[in-house]
């Protein structure tokens, strides 16, 4: 399978925001948000065995694992014969996707972080909304909000699917787009059962930095 990049960092975003954690960021991704962070993904990369991949967490010595990307689905059974080999090492394993690819293959041990795209990303028409029906509790729905507008759409999808009851909600100011004291108002304002997810590692680390 085709890897980006491994490392070891501070995850920066969802309710293990905080935490140490090694990333395996796969190669490739089918969409492009207009406030992609990691577009060096879409095309870099090496070619690496699912035993290799292991090999090389487990000598990160951390517990706590992410597949990201780009988009890790793209890569079909091998995503998935990756995550269930870290899983059965013991891992506790994350797996986050853009919310375009169908999660039903995906070990139910394994804790999903779906990115729904909103309107303001310019890809919110290519959301598989299947997906939100096979969310498990465990799991996480993340909304990246740059505006007003994309709030109200955040808020509709929530209720719409009942996701405050059956799943964490996470909602992310886009960085350099909307101020997360703005974020936080509405959802104070509007008594939301959300966490305001602010990406952490863009504040520790310059914003441009790679493998943080």
């Amino acid at each position: 399978m085709k890897v980006c990049e491994i490392f070891t960092g501070i995850q920066g975003e969802s309710t293990f925001a905080g935490l140490p954690c090694t990333f395996i960021r796969l190669s490739g991704c089918n969409l492009r948000c207009v406030y992609c962070d990691t577009k060096y993904s879409y095309d870099e990369g090496v070619e690496m065995e699912v035993g290799d991949i292991a090999a090389q967490v487990s000598s990160a010595g951390v517990r706590l694992v992410e597949i990201t990307g780009g988009e890790p689905l793209l890569q079909g059974q091998e995503t998935i014969s990756l995550m269930r080999e870290l899983l059965d090492r013991g891992y506790e394993a994350l797996v986050e996707t853009n919310g375009s690819m169908n999660i039903g293959e995906l070990d139910k041990r394994a804790t999903i972080i779906l990115d729904m795209k909103t309107p303001g990303s310019g890809m919110s028409d290519k959301m598989d909304l299947t997906n939100l029906e096979m969310i498990k509790n465990t799991d996480e729905v993340k909304f990246v909000i740059c505006s007003r507008d994309d709030y109200e759409w955040s808020k509709e999808i929530v209720s719409r699917y009942g996701l405050e009851e059956r799943c964490k909600v996470l909602f992310s100011p886009a960085f350099g787009m909307l101020r997360p004291r703005d974020l936080a108002a509405w959802i104070i304002e509007d008594r939301l059962r959300v966490r305001l997810n602010i990406q952490i590692h863009k504040y520790i680390f310059d914003p441009n930095e790679r493998r943080v």
